[in-house]
């Protein structure tokens, strides 16, 4: 004898594997996008900018040179990575805040959420 299981119109998980699949492609493409986007950080009062893109790559740094003090180094470094840990929070957040809005805030497992 065969179970038979109440039919449901057999949709509801084919549009859920729709939904998933459709929110899968989207992150995809947000994450191409996210990646691309470049952003300008300022340390030390503007005296140094660097640029990062959302892999959290530097691709730009520029040291005014009246910040560096070669009496003072500790400084110039103190300021260099204020700025990099900056410019790193920055992506982070972002990237984080986009990708929510396609998962809604779910963490689905398997769906290539990078966190």
């Amino acid at each position: 004898m065969k179970a038979r299981l109440p039919n449901s119109g057999g949709g509801g998980m084919q549009n859920m594997l729709k939904q998933a699949q459709k929110m899968q492609e989207d992150m995809e493409a947000l994450r191409e996008e996210l990646d691309e986007r470049e952003y300008s950080i300022k340390a030390g009062g503007g005296m140094v900018e660097l640029t990062i893109n959302g892999k959290c790559e530097i691709s730009a740094l520029t040291i005014q040179p009246e910040i560096v003090d070669p009496d003072d180094i500790e400084t110039l470094s103190d300021i260099l990575i204020a700025a990099f840990n900056e410019a790193n929070k920055t992506v982070t957040e972002t990237n984080d805040a986009e990708m929510a809005k396609i998962t809604a805030g779910a963490g689905l497992p398997g769906m290539g959420l990078p966190f």
